[in-house]
């Protein structure tokens, strides 16, 4: 009788993970529970959370010189200074202030604080972000940054992600808005396009969003085609 190996139990814990939606809110030393997010604050009373990606998603950065790039952010690495080329996706500043107007706002990326802390300095210019989680706050997941919506301390039902990287979200597929991609395409129009259908989803009441999604399928041909929500098709 064979046992199982290691990719045998790499592949139980990945499906027990989805099957129980993430890891669930860590536990301190002293037994207190130790959510990412700290609790909801008056403002944001009633909101539902939108966790947005930040690299290929809202912005697309590299270290080789852009001659059109919005910012210039400098970063250390390894005791050296180099320069990192930021270009914002289209739409992206309208897209943040209207979230910032029907969300709690969260920007959760698998890359360090050291850049994306200044990214995000210079591109929330509305100042809707309520909360910012880097690298640290993923779990690592068979090599991926997992971004696992049960460790927020907020309702999971309430609670959309868009990213780029299906990894990112492995244990809430339900609750993820897919979106492609982006590196320079200045005609890209996604951001604008959810637009409507996200705040559509911000007035739905007593109705898991994860469950909704999943029922939607009309939504994902909409985003791939960029048509009007109210279509259907």
């Amino acid at each position: 009788m064979e046992e199982g190996g290691p990719v045998d139990d790499a592949e139980d814990e990945e499906e027990r993970l989805i099957m129980n939606g993430g890891a669930g809110i860590p536990i301190g030393p002293d037994g207190v529970p130790r959510p990412l997010l700290p609790p909801l604050s008056p403002k944001h009373a009633g909101r539902k959370c939108l966790v947005l990606d930040l690299d290929e998603t809202l912005v697309h950065s590299s270290f080789k010189s852009i001659q059109q790039a919005d910012y210039v952010v400098p970063v250390e690495i390894e005791y050296h200074w180099h320069n990192v080329y930021v270009i914002k996706r289209p739409g992206v500043d309208n897209f943040l202030k209207k979230m910032g107007e029907i969300y709690e706002v969260v920007v959760f990326t698998a890359s360090l604080s050291k850049y994306a802390d200044p990214v995000l300095d210079k591109l929330d210019v509305h100042r809707v972000v309520s909360h910012r989680l880097f690298r640290e706050s993923c779990y690592n997941h068979r090599g991926n940054y997992v971004k696992d919506l049960s460790q927020l301390g907020r309702p999971i039902s309430d609670t959309i992600i868009i990213d780029n990287s299906p990894a990112s979200y492995i244990f809430h597929p339900n609750n993820a808005v897919p979106v492609s991609s982006w590196f320079n395409d200045p005609h890209d129009t996604e951001l604008t396009d959810l637009c409507p259908f996200l705040a559509d989803l911000s007035q739905v009441d007593d109705t898991d969003i994860g469950l909704l999604l999943s029922l939607s399928g009309p939504w994902r041909r909409f985003l791939g085609h960029g048509t009007n929500t109210g279509s259907g098709s």
